[in-house]
Order: structure tokens, then C-alpha cells, then sequence
């Protein structure tokens, strides 16, 4: 069976024309316009590279998504990262030298913007090094905002393609509900802080069930973008553990979102992304490489952040030879039998299948045997 490419052109063309908005809505603000200008003409390129290795048979997705580190000094309700890292070989996350050439081959690849996430991203001293080198590449940031101090916004002046992307749930009581006590505030002083400095960033707000109404209320998206949010990353959540089932929005609440967010796209100021649910206009799920891509700490290449799954370690082949794992190339090719239901995370809902796409059982490089059923069950 070969792969689906009929989305690839529409993709390109929809992150060109994310990068036109980010222009309109930083036009007064004019050295963040002038970026995201520079940016545009660097992020061309970068699909005539992908478009190249495509006529050589090797898909490059325009984005990763890379989780560099399961350490966090949060430890709020629900994470599926915590939930994840059990299910995984006890190995040391990734050595600032080994990231760095993950990044470098990225680049070379063509690959457009690479977002981080944890745990807790900011714990490693070693990011903003890394990231330092690359000026081509966009580096989102999703932080719980604890740690952003007065030295790690001076290194974010000085390197405008990484944006903090802060994690909120809505007002105080919900965020710190799930994130902790005086968490609310904290995130409340950063923003005041980045806002001051001149730095662009985001919020990523986690959609459940009982908070859809606050987040989807023009008032509280406007009070943001008063505070200087210019980029919005709704997720619906995913339950991975057995008490956060009712977290999972309702269909009417999904189309609600949907809904609002092209709303929101229309008529306020911001940049907007619904995550999964954007992906239906290029024909469903974008993991596995269609889209994007997942590396975890440990630097095993997994189909998506909800799918803790692999059959290749980057520690041991390239980025580029990663992408052309079993595993991955099933996926793709079977892709129209994942559905955005259950939760919003196909791969999710459909793990048993997943699975069932690995070798079993795995043999981990430090020698420990995990077989496909002990990942699955720790995971639930």
C-alpha cells in the first residue's frame, strides 16, 4: 500500500499562511513583524528542501515535536507525560550534543519548526544553547511558565524564534486546581514579565469537559491577548488514566470548539491552532510523520506525544533513517482507519492496533526486555 500525498501541498500552504497572520498581528509591534517576516523567506526554503527529498522518496514532515525531558517541578493532575514516562525504558534523556545534531539534521531536512515539551522544558540549563544555533528553525516552548526569571527572557530577547507557549486551564481556581497551589499567579507575573520584555509567546490551554466554557469565552481569550498572548494552542484532552475519563469533551463540546476557534481566527488578533481538530481539513490524523512527528527524552522516534510507541531509538540511526521505521510507514499508509474520536487522539483510542505494528517483544539497547502487552497495560 503506498502513502496518502494529497494533503502535503494544502499543509504547506496552511503554515505559510500562519506565518502571513503572525505578520498582521505583530505589525505593531515592528521588530516581532520583521521576524516572523525574516522567517517567512527562511520557512520557504525550507519547503523547497522537503518538496526535494519527496521527489527522492523520503516524506519529511514540516514539524517535530520533541519532549527533551521527563523532569518537571510541577506535578499537576491528569499530566500524560508522567503517565508515558512509565511506560518507557529507564534511559537518560538526551545529551545536550546528541540534541544538538538532532536539530542540525532537522534543519537539513527541511523540517520547519520543532516544538519542545517535557516535563518541564526550562529544566534543562542546556536548551537555549542548543537552540541558539539554529535561527532558522521555530522553537515553541510548552512551560508551565515557573521558571521563566529575568536571565531566561534576556536569552529569549536574543533569540526570537523560541516562543514560551504557557500552560493554562482557564482562570485561577482551574489552573491551579490541576497545576497547584499559586500556580495562577505565577504564570500571571511571567506573562507581565515576557509582555515587558518584548517577547512574543503563547498559551497553551488544555480543553476538558468542565472548563470548554471558559476557554471558548471571547472575554478570557481577549484578557490574553491584553496581556500580550499572540499565540493559542487549544487541546482537547486525552485520558490516559482511568480517572480522567469525564475530562474528555462531548461531541457538541468538540464542534463547540471547532467552531469558536474559527471564530476567534476571523476576528480577534492571535494566531489560533485546535489540536487534533485542524486536522481534519488535511483528511485526519497528521502523526507518525504525515505531519509531524514525536521523540521522546530518551530519543525514541514515536508516532505522536499520546502514542508512546516505537521501533527506533535516534540514539542509535539518523533522523532521516528514523522516519522510514516499520512502524511509521504502517501508520501513514493506514491512516483513514484513525478517527479523531474517543478523546480527540486517534492513535490513542486505536493502541491496540498500534501495538500490534510493533516487534514483540522490544529489546531495549540497555538489555531490559519490554514486551508490547507490558506497555500497554502500564499505560492504562
Amino acid at each position: 500500500m503506498t502513502e496518502d500525498t494529497t494533503y502535503i501541498k494544502p499543509l504547506n500552504a496552511a503554515l505559510k499562511t500562519y506565518l502571513k497572520d503572525a505578520v498582521r498581528v505583530t505589525i505593531k509591534n515592528p521588530s516581532q513583524a520583521l521576524f516572523f517576516a525574516r522567517m517567512l523567506r527562511a520557512q520557504k526554503k525550507a519547503t523547497r528542501t522537503r518538496q526535494a527529498w519527496e521527489r527522492q522518496g523520503l516524506h519529511v514532515p514540516p514539524f517535530l515535536i520533541a519532549s527533551i525531558t521527563n523532569r518537571c517541578n510541577l506535578r499537576c493532575k491528569g499530566c500524560y507525560a508522567q503517565a508515558h514516562a512509565q511506560t518507557r525504558s529507564p534511559r537518560a534523556e538526551m545529551s545536550e550534543d546528541k540534541l544538538w545534531s538532532v536539530f542540525d539534521e532537522a534543519r537539513e531536512l527541511g523540517i520547519s519548526a520543532i516544538l519542545l515539551a517535557g516535563g518541564e522544558p526550562f529544566v534543562r540549563q542546556d536548551l537555549m544553547v542548543v537552540t541558539r544555533d539554529f535561527p532558522e528553525l521555530m522553537f515553541p516552548v510548552v512551560t508551565n511558565g515557573t521558571l521563566l526569571d529575568d536571565t531566561l527572557i534576556h536569552q529569549l530577547k536574543q533569540q526570537r524564534n523560541v516562543w514560551p507557549v504557557l500552560s493554562i486551564e482557564g482562570h485561577e481556581h482551574d489552573t491551579n486546581q490541576r497545576r497547584g497551589d499559586a500556580i495562577y499567579q505565577r504564570v500571571q507575573r511571567a506573562m507581565s514579565l515576557l509582555k515587558e520584555n518584548d517577547v512574543f509567546f503563547g498559551c497553551s490551554l488544555t480543553v476538558t469537559r468542565s472548563n470548554i466554557h471558559t476557554i471558548t469565552d471571547r472575554g478570557f481569550i481577549q484578557s490574553l491577548i491584553d496581556k500580550g498572548c499572540r499565540l493559542f494552542f487549544f487541546v482537547e484532552y486525552v485520558s490516559i488514566a482511568e480517572d480522567t475519563k469525564d475530562w474528555v469533551l462531548t461531541d457538541e463540546q468538540r464542534a463547540e470548539l471547532l467552531a469558536t476557534t474559527e471564530d476567534f481566527r476571523s476576528t480577534l488578533p492571535g494566531l489560533f491552532i485546535a489540536f487534533p481538530g485542524d486536522e481534519e481539513q488535511f483528511g485526519g490524523c497528521l502523526a507518525a510523520g504525515r505531519g509531524f512527528v514525536h521523540i521522546s527524552p530518551e530519543g525514541n522516534l514515536e508516532p505522536c506525544p499520546f502514542s508512546p510507541y516505537s521501533d527506533t531509538s535516534l540514539r542509535d540511526i539518523s533522523l532521516k533513517e528514523g522516519l522510514q521505521s516499520p512502524l511509521l510507514q504502517a501508520i501513514r499508509q493506514n491512516y483513514e482507519q484513525l478517527s479523531e474520536t474517543a478523546g480527540g487522539c486517534a492513535l490513542w483510542t486505536e493502541r491496540e492496533w498500534v501495538r500490534s505494528l510493533l516487534p514483540a517483544p522490544v529489546a531495549t539497547k540497555a538489555g531490559a526486555i519490554v514486551s508490547a502487552d507490558s506497555l500497554i497495560h502500564e499505560a492504562e
